[in-house]
């Protein structure tokens, strides 16, 4: 993975715009290995192949980075992301990794379920 450059990302959020998508939302504070130190707060999130459809997606920050995805009657909205997948072009996978490169945060759009 790539670290994410805000325009590159912001073209391909624009070229998914008004599409029937299917999204993977992931976030983790590192609830699978809490049980190895109990003062960690287990925390997680996940969504996958959820069907969305945006009217306007935009990325922001000076990264880590966010993405605000509007729908008709609501918002998608992930921060902490810090890399692409830069061998997609059918689908956008982002990520956010900690410092030690652990997975914190995964948002991923495809017209094909995951």
């Amino acid at each position: 993975m790539l670290l994410i450059e805000p325009t590159l990302i912001q073209q391909r959020i624009d070229d998914l715009q008004d599409q029937d998508l299917y999204i993977h939302l992931e976030m983790t504070t590192g609830a699978y290995a809490a049980h190895l130190d109990s003062t960690k707060h287990p925390a997680a999130t996940f969504i996958s192949n959820a069907t969305l459809r945006y009217i306007h997606g935009s990325i922001s920050g000076e990264g880590p980075y966010r993405v605000g995805l509007k729908t008709e009657l609501g918002w998608v909205y992930s921060e902490g992301l810090t890399h692409y997948e830069e061998t997609e072009q059918e689908r956008l996978i982002l990520a956010g990794h900690d410092t030690q490169g652990k997975l914190v945060v995964a948002l991923q759009l495809s017209k094909e379920p995951f």
